[in-house]
Formats: C-alpha cells, sequence, structure tokens
C-alpha cells in the first residue's frame, strides 16, 4: 500500500544529513524535472522581491527565500521530518516506535511542487515553492509534471493500493488511476453534510497513521474503512474509490 500525503507550506529547520543528492530520493525518472526547478527557485532567491510576489510570501518573506537560495547546499533530513502543520502532528510521527518509524517509510509518500512525490525516508532541505506558484519563464507546475509524475507514483506503487490523500492542487501534479481519496465531512444536527476546511487536514493525518500502524495490508476500499473505523473514525464508503470521514 502506498499512501500518498500533501506536503506542508510550514517546514521545520535545520537536519543533520548531508545537501541535497537528487540520487538519494526515490522515483529517479523525475530527477530532470527536479534539477530544472531546483535551478530555478534558486536564481529566483536572488531577486527577493520578485521571489516573495512568485511564492505569495508576506510576513516571513526573507526566511523563506533565504531557505530556497541554499536549496543546493543547506542539511537535509528525511521528509517525514521535514513537513509540519496540522496533518503531520496528528500523523504524530514523533511517537512512532523504530518498527512502526519503519512502516511509515514502507508506506508513505509526500506530494511536493519541488520534487513531485518523495518517501518518507528521502532527505529533502527546507524550502517554499507551492503547487499554484508559477516560476518565471517556465510552465504551471501542472504542465512540468503531468508527463511524468503519473508514471513514476505508478511504478513506485509496483501495483498495490493507493489512497491518495493529497489536495486537490497536488493531485493536479500527477493523478494516480484508480486510487481511493477522503474527503471530511462535518454532519449537523439536522442531518445536513458540509465539505470541513479547518478539520480536513487534521482527520487524514489520522487517517494516515491508522494505515502506517495497521497490521492490516489492505489491498480496497472496504479493507481501509475498516481500518478507518478500528482507528475511532467514522468511515463511509461513497464509490468504489472514495471514502468519507465524517464529523461532527
Amino acid at each position: 500500500m502506498l499512501v500518498l500525503l500533501p506536503p506542508s507550506e510550514t517546514k521545520s529547520d535545520g537536519g543533520s544529513g548531508a545537501p541535497l543528492d537528487l540520487a538519494d530520493l526515490a522515483m529517479p525518472q523525475l530527477s530532470a524535472v527536479r534539477d530544472k526547478l531546483i535551478t530555478e527557485v534558486v536564481q529566483l532567491a536572488a531577486d527577493p522581491a520578485t521571489a516573495a510576489t512568485v511564492l505569495g510570501l508576506g510576513k516571513g518573506a526573507d526566511a523563506e527565500i533565504a531557505r530556497n537560495a541554499r536549496l543546493r547546499t543547506s542539511a537535509t533530513r528525511p521528509a517525514l521530518e521535514r513537513y509540519t502543520g496540522v496533518l503531520y502532528d496528528a500523523l504524530d510521527a514523533k511517537s512512532f516506535t523504530k518498527v512502526q518509524r519503519a512502516k511509515a517509510y514502507a508506506r508513505l509518500g509526500i506530494g511536493s511542487a519541488l520534487f513531485g512525490a518523495v518517501r518518507a525516508a528521502d532527505p529533502i532541505p527546507a524550502y517554499r515553492l507551492s503547487g499554484g506558484a508559477k516560476l518565471p519563464g517556465l510552465p504551471t507546475l501542472s504542465a512540468l509534471w503531468r508527463d511524468v509524475l503519473p508514471d513514476a507514483l505508478y511504478t513506485e506503487a509496483a501495483g498495490e493500493l493507493v489512497v491518495d490523500l493529497r489536495s486537490g492542487t497536488y493531485q493536479q501534479l500527477g493523478r494516480v488511476p484508480d486510487a481511493i481519496t477522503a474527503n471530511v465531512l462535518t454532519e449537523h444536527p439536522d442531518g445536513s453534510r458540509t465539505v470541513v476546511s479547518h478539520f480536513n487536514k487534521h482527520h487524514k493525518g489520522l487517517l494516515a497513521r491508522a494505515l502506517v500502524l495497521t497490521r492490516a495490508d489492505p489491498t480496497d476500499i472496504r479493507a481501509v474503512a475498516r481500518v478507518a473505523t478500528r482507528a475511532g473514525l467514522r468511515a463511509e464508503i461513497a464509490s468504489p474509490t472514495e471514502l468519507l470521514i465524517i464529523t461532527g
């Protein structure tokens, strides 16, 4: 099973790993696009005002741009430790035992505007580039990734079930046919349901945690729903490839 997580705008600082080496990342067929984007992002950082506009940065722009300038020289750490925020707080990888962390490395992938997608163990630096950004002189990110990322993810999944928890922006970079997606809805007292925004990432993080920790090896959406239910989530199957997580 391959569980694809969205990235986060926020990243942890530092790391103890050697500087970025694209040969150390999973899905080497993505290296050419990765290298092109890294070069453009580093060059963009030389013009902080333009970089802030292109990257949609406000407060804290200088620090984010400085990170981008050091993409090829700064320390790395596993992607699972690099990304932070609501989803990753709910995933709570810091609490994993050594065995559980190995399962996380085996089961988790993370979407990325800069890298296309990485495995949880891949050593990456801190950076800032969102899926909706448009770098000067380059096609859109979806145009750059769509010819290589779907095949890379298909090969990486190796015929196993894919649970795609990425947001729409990152799914558009490279879709996985027949992947299971999850939508989080709030059920109100009158029975009506609305799409959750604030708690969406939290519940997807809980689902990802359940899929990492389970001893089962789900092969279809029914098995994924059972894992979610056993973890205390309220799960419903909306279609053969869509799982609903209900809150409220």
